[in-house]
């Protein structure tokens, strides 16, 4: 580990680097080299403001299983060595997170391998919160989807489409869950017809759910993941904040963590409008 004296020469390093960056139009600011770019996507809009689609990862943050699947290890403290650290342990399928492809296929995606241009793309909010408040096994179905394109359009290229359910404001309540007392749970998800409509009929990159799972809670099959996912397209399960943007203009950004054979991993994702 780096002593004092190392730390401080990086902090300084750093200051030099950030007062470089400073000084760098935006637009070289983003130019790479070819290898690591693909075409730019779309964007829905000009955007002017950023919203934070992500909720805050916790040790007892909800997961699918009900057992805890995020652990932090405290093994610096800044109050004895100066600086903080710690190891983390979590199970790749916890939190606000990404399901590659590879999730449930023999061999799609890994979460390394999708391309970086299908990780911005138009944000579609399907919003079924009526239905959902008197149903909690409510789904995503294609009557919802020709429902949204005939208020906004067509569904653009690249684009990710999201339900809201509003299940999100559940997240600190055992209602996120919602398992009955066979353990059962009752959330609302996709439904396979829809999953396919998209996959038919629309150039779709994503899905996105604000609850714990693309299939709503109590599917026998994961349906909508065997279908989705080998078509290497991803899901965002536990997105936050929908209610914050509108139903359609916003462009989705996925900050999905990049480890090699990886199906999936908390990601911090954004939207801009």
């Amino acid at each position: 580990m780096c002593d004092l004296c190392v730390i401080n020469s990086v902090k300084n390093r750093m200051l030099s680097r950030r007062d470089f960056f400073k000084a760098t139009a935006v637009g070289a600011g983003l130019a790479a080299t070819a290898a690591a770019t693909g075409a730019m996507p779309a964007m829905a809009q000009t955007p002017t403001k950023i919203a934070d689609m992500t909720h805050e990862l916790y040790e007892t943050f909800p997961t699918f299983g009900g057992e805890q699947q995020f652990f932090k290890e405290k093994l610096v403290d800044f109050a004895k060595d100066g600086y903080n650290l710690f190891n983390l342990t979590y199970n790749e399928h916890t939190g606000t997170h990404m399901d590659a492809p590879l999730h449930f296929s023999e061999d799609g995606q890994s979460v390394a391998e999708i391309p970086v241009e299908n990780l911005v793309a138009p944000l579609c909010i399907v919003d079924i919160k009526a239905k959902a408040t008197e149903n909690a096994d409510a789904q995503v179905t294609p009557d919802d989807l020709k429902a949204w394109i005939s208020a906004n359009g067509a569904i653009p290229d690249g684009a990710c489409v999201a339900m809201n359910s509003g299940w999100g404001v559940q997240v600190l309540t055992d209602k996120f869950r919602n398992a009955d007392e066979n353990g059962v749970m009752h959330f609302p998800g996709f439904h396979l017809e829809a999953a396919q409509m998209l996959m038919e009929e629309a150039n779709v990159v994503g899905i996105a759910v604000d609850t714990l799972s693309l299939d709503f809670g109590p599917s026998p099959d994961f349906a909508v993941h065997y279908a989705w996912l080998p078509s290497n397209r991803w899901g965002i399960e536990c997105i936050a904040n929908l209610d914050a943007l509108p139903a359609s203009g916003a462009t989705l950004v996925v900050g999905a963590p990049k480890f090699r054979g990886g199906t999936g991993g908390p990601s911090r994702v954004m939207a801009m409008v």
